[in-house]
């Protein structure tokens, strides 16, 4: 009875504290220990620490920088003509290595922040575009994996096909299932890359040997794997673009139809219309297939309407999560933030948006997703959201499965601590960032003051105009995609649209 007595802090001896298991049990996580309010508050400083600031200065930066990639492919699409007159593009906050996009993270090459670029964008570029809502969406999946296709030219008129023969494969013979003619036409992944890589360097050289004041520096073009990747130095940002050469859907492929059928998180939050607008395929290779041939299926406009359904909680303790784990798992280059995010949509499916909803479950939500990644690894199970049938982790080898689940286990069992550390490395990447912004040096409105990539270019006072718009984009926007149409014969109006607001 003492013991009880003292227990529940009554009939204690004078003056003494109160014990420390007087707090609910369900304040302590069961498995590390570590106290839930804590774990709560090192993910909203780490947010805090994370978060990117974005002055006039950096604004109109980064709007310059865009201005000089959409005017160097207008400038590509010139060369030889090939890629559409009127595009549209799909530019996207975070670099191929952020997960935006499913692809091989093997081959990526290596880029910090802080060390190579300050900001990163990936911008998906149709090299062809199938936009009739009334054509039927046509795949050929009979040679690939699951989120696999294979993309016949036999699909596009003669021109096309006349146009872009030197990209694709040619198989001899009848095409199977029939019909007449010598063969097929393949679209080619790797020969597009190559294409696109060969075209971006002759017109970057171009303008390297005609510099003007003004334009951003390009301190490097680098081909990594079937991503082409340009670091631009516009004033005190460098800006990291990944380029990627894709194939642009109007309409939802068929092999994801029953996707739609099941249950989701979004349902009654945007329309059915804005999640199944339009679809990729991106130049990747399933573990098995034929790399010549084979793209994956990307669902990047789809990521982007979902994007809007989440709460900001969750997305508080995916960004702390992503920062735990990406690099602690780089070696060997297995997952990507793209399988990391996955599972986050999965858990959204499963769980009710009342409970997704409240910030005091946010150290909640980040255990959880490491106890669903450690789960996904040990079964060798991370199903594509969009097409569950398709298993991201089925060909992980026993000696990664093993590596890989070892080290989040160590992440697992002391969570508090490595928050902390990723706390210190934002810290010291702020103060990085501030020390490089306070350097002296010319300030950009000076430097773009004969408006080679500005609309309307001209003195100061537009100068400021723009960057307090662009401010006040970034402000309201912060996170989001932005759709760009882009007419090569005429870069000097910008035409793009975040979500459904046009600019």
């Amino acid at each position: 009875m003492a013991a009880l007595a003292s227990l529940s802090g009554k009939d204690g001896p004078p003056g003494a504290r109160p014990p420390a298991l007087a707090k609910p049990l369900n304040d302590l996580d069961f498995h590390s220990g570590a106290r839930i309010e804590e774990v709560t508050k090192l993910i909203q400083e780490f947010g805090k620490h994370e978060l990117r600031d974005f002055d006039d200065r950096r604004a109109l930066e980064v709007h310059t920088a865009k201005d000089f990639i959409f005017s160097m492919l207008g400038l590509v699409q010139k060369l030889d003509h090939k890629l559409p007159v009127s595009n549209e593009y799909l530019l996207l906050s975070g670099g191929v290595r952020e997960g935006v996009v499913d692809m091989d993270p093997e081959e990526l090459g290596d880029y910090a922040r802080g060390t190579d670029y300050d900001v990163d964008f990936t911008l998906l570029v149709p090299a062809l575009k199938l936009h009739d809502r009334n054509q039927p969406v046509t795949l050929d999946m009979r040679h690939s994996a699951p989120c696999h296709s294979w993309l016949s030219l036999r699909l596009f008129d003669e021109r096309t096909m006349e146009k872009w023969k030197e990209c694709c494969t040619d198989t001899e013979g009848p095409p199977e299932g029939g019909g007449s003619g010598g063969g097929s036409y393949y679209f080619s992944p790797t020969k597009v890359a190559d294409w696109f890589f060969r075209s971006v360097c002759a017109v970057i050289e171009r303008i390297r040997s005609h510099p003007q004041r003004g334009v951003p520096g390009v301190v490097a073009v680098d081909k990594n794997g079937t991503v082409v990747t340009v670091i631009l130095d516009v004033g005190r940002s460098r800006l990291l673009y990944d380029v990627v050469p894709v194939v642009s859907f109007k309409g939802w492929p068929a092999v994801a139809q029953n996707w739609l059928m099941e249950n989701h998180f979004w349902d009654g939050k945007i329309t059915e219309e804005e999640v199944i607008s339009g679809f990729y395929l991106v130049p990747a290779c399933s573990c098995a297939g034929n790399r010549e041939n084979e793209w994956r299926l990307a669902f990047s406009r789809s990521e982007v309407q979902l994007k809007k359904c989440l709460s900001a909680p969750l997305i508080q303790a995916y960004q702390a999560y992503k920062a735990l784990i990406v690099k602690l798992l780089s070696r060997p280059r297995a997952i990507s933030p793209y399988h990391l995010r996955s599972l986050m949509l999965w858990a959204c499916d499963r769980l009710p948006s009342s409970f997704l909803g409240r910030e005091e479950n946010t150290a909640h939500f980040l255990l959880g997703l490491l106890d669903d990644l450690a789960h996904c690894l040990v079964n060798r199970s991370c199903p594509n959201y969009f097409l569950p049938q398709c298993n991201m982790f089925e060909r992980l080898p026993d000696s990664t499965v093993l590596l890989l689940a070892c080290r989040l286990s160590s992440v697992r069992s002391d969570p508090a601590e490595h928050l902390r550390s990723a706390i210190e490395h934002a810290k010291a990447a702020g103060r990085l960032a501030q020390e490089l912004r306070q350097r002296p040096g010319p300030g950009l409105a000076a430097s773009q003051s004969d408006g080679v990539l500005l609309a309307g270019g001209g003195g100061g006072g537009q100068d400021d105009s723009l960057a307090r718009k662009l401010q006040q984009l970034v402000t309201e926007n912060q996170g989001k995609s932005i759709s760009v149409f882009l007419n090569p014969d005429d870069v000097s109006k910008p035409h793009f649209r975040i979500d459904d607001k046009f600019f």
